[in-house]
């Protein structure tokens, strides 16, 4: 019976890891995808913090929409850091250390859920894109080769 059970424990946990292996084809899918991913997120933060900090004129629609660009795609890459997946700019710590990865994604994704509705002020979207500023800087600080 002890086999049995753990046969079936370790069937069941094989089947829950094959949704994030069989999204990418190959280890290089997935560092392109998150990439891709960061990239955007990127090119849609630089925008807000050009506003935020005087480079660019703040224009509340566009800091709304840019907002609203970076709370979606920061809940993205996070499926292209999946086992097996090392590689790119990530360093090996992120797979070794996965609670403490997990935690700076989640606070990311916290963090740009707030984008939207700061973003309407110039002066709450400033304090916001500290905030977002920070989380990323801290992730990048221990989990990003340079």
């Amino acid at each position: 019976m002890n086999r049995l059970a753990s046969f079936t424990l370790a069937a069941a946990g094989a089947a829950l890891c094959l949704p994030a292996i069989a999204q990418f084809a190959k280890k290089e899918d997935a560092i392109k995808y998150r990439q891709s991913a960061m990239f955007i997120q990127n090119q849609h933060v630089a925008r807000l913090g050009a506003m935020a900090s005087g480079r660019a004129p703040y224009d509340a629609a566009a800091a709304v929409a840019n907002a609203q660009v970076v709370a979606e795609i920061s809940k993205l890459p996070w499926a292209g850091f999946a086992p097996g997946t090392e590689g790119g700019k990530a360093k090996p710590e992120i797979w070794k250390e996965q609670p403490k990865f997990k935690e700076f994604n989640e606070k990311l994704m916290a963090e740009t859920s707030k984008l939207p509705a700061a973003a309407g002020n110039l002066d709450t979207l400033k304090a916001a894109m500290a905030s977002v500023g920070d989380t990323c800087k801290s992730c990048h600080d221990t989990f990003r080769k340079d």
